[in-house]
């Protein structure tokens, strides 16, 4: 948690960038709804709590059962929550009273949890706008729906600011979230402060150890589920725990395998791309892949040399003015690039990439934003998020995929991961299609059908001048620091 000076600054910028929306006494309120529990199989048996991030980012209370209202005509700001009674201490100890709690973030007032639904129909009532973010947690949704009387989608969606009508109560039902408010709190939660940057770096620092003690872990013999619990005991031992579901497989040509049922093979690659959460849910993201034999084949080294060069190039790239969709695409003309070089593609590399060839072998995206969340906002509408005002997403697989392709500013962290995948299924879809317009080799691919994939993932800054690479250390990344830290 920070100083109550951060998070009261917060909340003064987003009335002030609110303001800007509409007129005096007519702007209206905006709604934050913290998480509750949320049962695993049964009340009282809860999954591990995660507090919702935009509540986090503004109010910074990590803890269930907490709403707020900041009202952007009078500037009042009110947090609200329920002491404990006699039964929650027996069972949690003595707790600190809500008042308390408003203190230390610099509230302006604290109320009880049941005024929040009044206050929210008092305004609905007298036609006031009601702003609030689009809805991920299913309570949160339904919670929502009731309260503001719109079908449970629409408040998973963005729209122009919602206002109600005080005779009919009417409301948008396609989509009801305010996109003032998202847009707001997109702008500000994009350029990270230096005290999120310095929780990010801590981040990436257990990141690091967890990536470490995987590599140590990866011998012939060793079951993949082994080395999971491994890195996953690192992220809580150091911080809150894993910032998403690792992925560690044997199958790296599956993007998001989460399965860990096989032992460490000779001969194989071991694609673990897996992030950690500081205590404060600001997350790192790392992905390294792991020759299992400790040595490369020359034909693993061939691919993952591409890769690596790649990972270069979009470091190189990218600095602020740069739209990181032209990293993609020079990440995607690289990689092209070598892979004509081994004979598996054909053409001018230009063709090669205005015909999305690069897709076939990296069917995502270069990056995405990152931050409380490791793909940061992305609940609040991916295109939102990363891309601006004047650019639209593509429709190639692999450019269609770009999370991030807004112009790089100064305070942006974003990840830099380029992949080689030989997908069997999708490689047959394209040669029974001629998707690939003659560019593919396919007799050249036929040994690679049972390659796999590899992937290499950095998390980087945008300084003024450039980039850095986020926490203190870096991990291995050219083949023969892989292997030299793989020796035993």
């Amino acid at each position: 948690m920070f100083g109550k000076e951060v998070y009261a600054g917060r909340r003064r910028k987003l009335l002030e960038l609110m303001q800007d929306t509409g007129k005096e006494g007519q702007r209206g309120i905006a709604v934050f709804l913290g998480n509750t529990d949320a049962p695993q199989n049964y009340r009282g048996n809860d999954y591990k709590f995660r507090q919702e991030s935009s509540f986090l980012y503004y109010w910074g209370i990590d803890e269930p059962g907490f709403a707020a209202i900041l009202d952007m005509d009078s500037g009042e700001e009110v947090l609200y929550g329920n002491d404990v009674d006699i039964d929650d201490i027996i069972w949690m100890g003595p707790q600190p009273s809500v008042a308390s709690k408003g203190e230390r973030i610099g509230a302006g007032r604290t109320a009880p949890y049941s005024e929040f639904f009044e206050t929210v129909r008092k305004a609905k009532t007298a036609g006031r706008h009601i702003h609030f973010l689009p809805a991920s947690r299913y309570y949160n949704t339904m919670m929502l729906s009731q309260l503001i009387g719109c079908p449970a989608e629409a408040v998973r969606k963005t729209s122009s600011v919602y206002r109600t009508s005080p005779d009919t109560g009417s409301c948008n039902t396609e989509a009801a979230a305010s996109l003032e408010l998202t847009r707001a709190v997109i702008s500000m939660r994009l350029i990270k402060e230096e005290c999120e940057i310095e929780e990010i770096d801590k981040a990436c620092e257990i990141g690091y150890l967890m990536h470490t003690a995987a590599r140590q872990a990866c011998r012939p013999g060793v079951k993949e589920q082994d080395i999971v619990g491994i890195m996953e005991g690192v992220t809580i031992s150091k911080g809150w725990g894993v910032s998403f579901t690792t992925i560690l497989s044997q199958n790296g040509e599956t993007l998001h395998n989460h399965s860990h049922h096989q032992t460490i093979t000779p001969g194989r690659l071991l694609l673990i791309d897996a992030g950690a959460e500081s205590n404060t849910h600001y997350a790192s993201d790392f992905t390294r892949t792991l020759p299992c034999s400790g040595k490369f084949t020359s034909r693993q080294r061939d691919i993952y040399d591409i890769v690596a060069d790649c990972n270069e190039l979009a470091f190189q790239l990218a600095a602020p003015g740069i739209p990181y969709r032209e990293v993609h695409l020079a990440v995607a003309a690289k990689m092209l690039d070598g892979l004509k070089a081994l004979g598996l593609v054909n053409g001018h590399i230009d063709d090669m990439v205005k015909e999305g060839i690069a897709g076939l072998f990296m069917p995502h995206g270069l990056g995405h934003n990152m931050g409380i969340d490791v793909h940061d906002m992305e609940d609040l509408g991916e295109d939102l998020v990363g891309y601006d005002d004047d650019q639209k997403r593509a429709p190639q697989l692999g450019f269609g995929s770009l999370r991030m392709a807004r112009s790089l500013r100064p305070g942006h962290v974003i990840t830099d991961e380029p992949g080689i995948y030989f997908i069997p299924a999708l490689i047959n879809k394209w040669k029974a299609e001629g998707t690939d317009h003659g560019m593919v080799n396919y007799s050249a691919l036929e040994p690679y059908l049972d390659f796999g994939g590899i992937r290499l993932e950095d998390d980087l800054l945008i300084t003024e001048d450039g980039c850095r690479r986020l926490g203190p250390h870096r991990l291995p990344i050219k083949a023969e620091d892989v292997e030299a830290a793989m020796v035993r």
